[in-house]
Order: C-alpha cells, then sequence, then structure tokens
C-alpha cells in the first residue's frame, strides 16, 4: 500500500491548487482523477470531427480565480477583459453596456427604457455591488467570518440587498424597466434554479457572479479554460505532486485509505489526509451512506458558427454584442415565467438563455484554417432543471434545444440555424449538454455544476465546516472541491482553503 501525507480524490481544478500549495510545502501529494485528464471540467475539447477548434465544453470564463493564487502558484495565464459587458435586445433595439464608453452606455438605456431613472439606478446598484467586491473577495482565502462581521465589513444597504432579503424584491424597488431588472437578475440564476423574488438562493448565485477577484469581472481565457487547468496542473506537478488520470475512487475510509479502480485493477493507497474534490452527494456514496441528490438547471449548447448572426439593431454591431453576454429573453417577466413552468415539469415555452463568443475576444482557440471563417458560440439556457429530463433524456433534450433555438431566433434577424458551421460531413455543429448529460457523463449528481446549492460566504451557526470552511466529520477528510463552504465556479478557492486548513493547523 503507498503512503502519502495527502490523497486528493479528484483532480479538477481545485484538487490541484490544494496539491500544488501542499506539494510547494513539502507535503507529499498523490492527486487521483477518474477520467483521462486532469482539469475536470474546465478543460478545452475539440468537440466536432474534423473541426479545428478547442472549445471550453463545460465552464468558459474566469471571475472568481483569485489573482493571489496565479501570483502564488506561478500559473501561466492570461485572462483578456471584454470591452462589452452585455448586450440585450428589445424590439428592434437593445440595450448595450460599454465597458469603456459611459456615454453610450448612458444612452442606450434612454433608448430602451425611454428616461434616466434606470441608468442612474444601476450605477448606484453596481457601485454598491462594487463596493462589497472590493471588500468582501480578501475574505474568501482566510479563514471564516461572522455574519456580524460581514454585514460590518459591507455595510447596512448591501447587507440589506444582497444578503438580508430576496434580491428580487431589492431589484424591482430599485429599477422600473422590466429588461433591466431581468438584466440584474440573470447573474441570480446561473446554475441556480430559485425564484428570486422569495429564494435566498438566487442571492447567493448573484454574489458568487458579481465579487470575482474584487471586480466582479468575468474574462476570457486565452487558450479555453484548458489553458487555466492545463497551468494548474502545471504548477503542482512542478512542485512534486504525483498525478494519476484514469483512477476512479470508489471507497474512502475515516482512516485516511483510499480505494480507486484502475485498468490493472483496485488498488488502496494511504493518506495522512484526504481532499475531497468531488461533489458531497458522490463523497457520501464512495464513504458508503445515503447521499442526497441536488438538482442542476441549465442548459449549456456549445456551437461553432460560419458567420454572426444579423441583428434587427443596425446601430450596433454583432461583434460588439457577441462578445459581451448576449441576453435572450431575460426580463423579469419572462424569467419568473420560465421558472414556473419548469416547476410544473414543463420545458419552457420562451426558454432564457445567453451566449457569448470567446473566439471573438481570444481566436486562438480557432485553427489557422478557420481565423476569420468562423466563430464559437456558447449558449447557457436557464431554468432547466434536471426534472424535465429525467423520463425521458434524449426527447427532452432534442425539446429543449428546439425552444431554446426558437427564443434565440425571436431576438435575431435570422434564424441561427442558418448561420452554423457543417462539419466535413455536413453535420452542424451544435452540441447539447443537459443536467442529466452532466450526471451521466461527468460524474456531477443530478448535473448540479456548483456540486450543490451555493452557501453564504462566511460562517453559519454551528457550521461543521470548521474555520476554512473544508471540516467534514472525519478528521483526516477535508472538502476541497466545489461543495465546500465558498465553493462553486472556478475559483480554486476551496483548494486554497483545504491547504491552508492542513498547513496552518
Amino acid at each position: 500500500m503507498g503512503k502519502y501525507d495527502v490523497v486528493v480524490a479528484g483532480g479538477g481544478h481545485n484538487g490541484l491548487v490544494a496539491a500544488a500549495y501542499l506539494a510547494r510545502a513539502g507535503r507529499r501529494v498523490l492527486v487521483l482523477e477518474r477520467l483521462d485528464h486532469a482539469g475536470g471540467l474546465a478543460i478545452s475539447a475539440r468537440a466536432f470531427p474534423g473541426v479545428d477548434v478547442r472549445l471550453s465544453r463545460y465552464s468558459y470564463l474566469v471571475s472568481l480565480l483569485p489573482t493571489a493564487i496565479v501570483r502564488d502558484l506561478g500559473l501561466d495565464l492570461e485572462l483578456r477583459r471584454r470591452r462589452y459587458a452585455s448586450y440585450t435586445p428589445k424590439g428592434d433595439t437593445g440595450l448595450l453596456v460599454d465597458n469603456e464608453d459611459a456615454a453610450r452606455t448612458e444612452e442606450s438605456f434612454r433608448r430602451v427604457t425611454g428616461g434616466e431613472a434606470d441608468h442612474k439606478a444601476w450605477r448606484d446598484f453596481y457601485a454598491m455591488a462594487g463596493r462589497t467586491a472590493r471588500v468582501l473577495a480578501p475574505t474568501l482565502l482566510q479563514p471564516l467570518r461572522t455574519p456580524a462581521e460581514i454585514e460590518q465589513l459591507v455595510g447596512p444597504e448591501a447587507w440589506r440587498d444582497l444578503f438580508e432579503r430576496p434580491i428580487g424584491q431589492a431589484v424591482d424597488e430599485r429599477f422600473g424597466d422590466d429588461t433591466v431588472r431581468g438584466v440584474v437578475l440573470t447573474d441570480a440564476l446561473i446554475g441556480t434554479f430559485a425564484d428570486p423574488a422569495t429564494d435566498l438562493a438566487a442571492n447567493r448565485c448573484f454574489l458568487y457572479h458579481v465579487i470575482g477577484d474584487g471586480t466582479g469581472e468575468w474574462n476570457v481565457p486565452v487558450g479555453g479554460m484548458g489553458a487555466v487547468s492545463g497551468a494548474i496542473e502545471a504548477a503542482a506537478r512542478r512542485a512534486g505532486a504525483e498525478i494519476r488520470t484514469g483512477a476512479e475512487i470508489v471507497g474512502i475510509a475515516p482512516s485516511g485509505e483510499v480505494t480507486f479502480r484502475a485498468e490493472d485493477g483496485e488498488h488502496t493507497v494511504a493518506g495522512g489526509h484526504v481532499l475531497v474534490n468531488l461533489p458531497p452527494a458522490v463523497l457520501d456514496r464512495v464513504l458508503g451512506r445515503p447521499a442526497t441528490v441536488p438538482e442542476g438547471a441549465q442548459l449549456k449548447v456549445n456551437m461553432v458558427l460560419s458567420r454572426l448572426p444579423r441583428l434587427r439593431d443596425a446601430s450596433v454591431d454583432p461583434r460588439a454584442a457577441f462578445s459581451g453576454t448576449f441576453h435572450i429573453n431575460e426580463s423579469r417577466d419572462q424569467l419568473a415565467a420560465a421558472h414556473a413552468q419548469a416547476s410544473r415539469g414543463e420545458i419552457p415555452e420562451v426558454p432564457p438563455a445567453e451566449v457569448y463568443c470567446h473566439s471573438l475576444t481570444d481566436p486562438s482557440i480557432l485553427g489557422p484554417e478557420l481565423r476569420g471563417r468562423a466563430e464559437t458560440m456558447t449558449l447557457f439556457g436557464l431554468h432547466m432543471p434536471a426534472r424535465l429530463f429525467r423520463a425521458d433524456p434524449e426527447g427532452a433534450r432534442a425539446a429543449a434545444l428546439r425552444a431554446t433555438f426558437a427564443s434565440l431566433d425571436r431576438v435575431l434577424a435570422e434564424p441561427i440555424e442558418d448561420c452554423l458551421l457543417r462539419g466535413p460531413d455536413g453535420t452542424p455543429c451544435v452540441e447539447v449538454r443537459t443536467p442529466v448529460d452532466l450526471e451521466t457523463e461527468a460524474g456531477l449528481p443530478g448535473g448540479h455544476i456548483f456540486h450543490r446549492d451555493l452557501t453564504w460566504p462566511y460562517a453559519e451557526g454551528g457550521d461543521a465546516g470548521g474555520k476554512w470552511g473544508v471540516r467534514t466529520e472525519h478528521e483526516r477528510i477535508l472538502l476541497c472541491g466545489a461543495g465546500a463552504r465558498r465553493g462553486g465556479g472556478v475559483s480554486g478557492i476551496p483548494g486554497h482553503n483545504a491547504a491552508m486548513a492542513l498547513l496552518t493547523a
């Protein structure tokens, strides 16, 4: 039996971050990964045969990864800022938020809303969110604060509107235009099936989408998400961590023994500690106890286009509209209608979604022959819970794609299918993943991209996670993945915190 100071169960980006910190500190570390590659779902892949495009297949933008981790681990990584934050079609016009031209943004608000009030409310609201991000983000890499300490840190206004009451209530009070309300609320619903008018789960999701690295900006990783995990893997290997792929965890004992299955049979290794970069429901299973399966709620569609689709708004260049986040039927009322339909077990009639085109900011993911001749498009659909796909996964997937494409077509000047690139065999370059697909293919219970519902970024009464939010009921077993407190998204934060829990003990 091999013996290690630390065995990391799961070689996604968080596990690799933990391994890198611990190996740099002189610990003997083994990382075990079920897939044939490290990086988990934060990878790039050539999804379409004969088409030289490296898509960020599952996760696709970077916000939560702290600069401190990049610096500590010496990551060779380039993140590019997107000039345009978002574009939201409304009839024959649209709301364009330009990060570098405040006057253009203001005029766009005036054209869409018919006045000045919502633009002022927008500035005030995101100024508050920005202040919250600047003071809250550094705490994510520190021992957990109490709620009272966080309230004092962020101030009474932010505490009331972002933490204490449902964010939908705050948005309704602050903004008058239904489209603007929806643009704000989408950040509260990514990967989260919730009603923002009543459910504080939406608040937690919103916080994680606006506090990243103290700025809340969502940046494009040059080379795709595989470049992010690749840089972390390289750092872990440089530090001396041993990484074994094709090793599926089948058992973890409270004593620190880890059993895994590989091509050559089952093996057991012993760790002084085991850091678990698996969903909590999977940890329950390998510990031999009942598991509660969470529910993911998204539709992911990867596409390669032969050209960008035309917009109804002739005043906006499609390259500007699609290089930021392009909102599709995501007004407040449309979001509410889709949530109600999905809650009844129905695929939403007009699915809300958003897209962006990575290749407009980073053409390096396109092969040389496709640069200037193709663009990537990533679509993320909201309110598509796993329950919709359980009974008939293939039929429901096809129906969800049809409804989502019809929703997208409603806001374009031409059908999206007319713009799809076709592979050498004539097949359109479209790939669809539902929560059930993620459960089956990627081992995410319920297809939940955050492993389970997001938590508040502070300690709560009787918190079992300990001062770093990573402790379990077993002394030798710690969480280091998205299921830890302050986990979720491509961040490395729980990996860092699990390492710190050991190194500062």
